[in-house]
């Protein structure tokens, strides 16, 4: 019963469109009808600005972050790993329920669930997209980067759960850039302007 609530919970937690909830309440703006029309932290970013944007990241961390949480808060940890509930939230906040299934690209959700389950490997990600960010100045292509290099850090970390969740979630920001890649090739994707 407890795992299943865990599952229903982390993808009711991943649903939660933070992007589209800071737009209409703050701005009286539906940041899916701006930019790129995502509802993730960069769209955000582009769209309401800075403070906005940080929020919304932190909210989209958050939310892999307690999603991680709920095996061990719920006493059954031993019985569903805290990495699934993570991912489970990951593909909540890919296709929320509470936004027509139309959400962000998995990269600060998975953050935050590498931030409860593999917090070095998050700080070194983190290092990773900011470097990559500081060269490139773009968001998407530094996301992949840093997804890419995490898939390494597993298999250096010799964990098999962790090789296969980060391997997952590594899949998911590239699919759901897939757009963005072509952009870069047609150097038509937008660079940064703050970095």
């Amino acid at each position: 019963m407890e795992i299943a609530l865990i599952i229903i919970v982390s993808y009711l937690l991943g649903s939660i469109p933070s992007g589209l909830i800071v737009g209409k309440a703050f701005y009286g703006i539906d940041i899916r009808e701006h930019g790129s029309g995502n509802l993730g932290g960069t769209n955000t970013f582009r769209t309401l600005g800075k403070k906005a944007g940080m929020i919304v990241t932190a909210a989209d961390i958050l939310k892999g972050t307690l999603a991680s949480a709920l095996p061990i808060m719920f006493g059954v940890d031993g019985q569903i790993d805290p990495l699934i509930a993570g991912m489970i939230a990951v593909v909540g906040h890919m296709y929320p329920v509470f936004a027509n299934f139309k959400g962000g690209k998995a990269v600060a959700t998975s953050g935050g669930v590498l931030l409860a389950c593999a917090p070095v490997m998050f700080l070194v990600m983190v290092v990773v997209f900011l470097l990559s960010l500081y060269i490139t100045k773009f968001v998407s292509l530094s996301s992949i980067i840093a997804s890419i290099v995490a898939v390494i850090y597993a298999v250096i970390a010799k964990e098999p759960l962790l090789i296969i969740v980060v391997s997952l979630l590594s899949l998911f920001v590239i699919y759901r850039h897939r757009a963005n890649i072509k952009r870069i090739m047609n150097k038509t994707e937008p660079k940064i302007k703050w970095m």
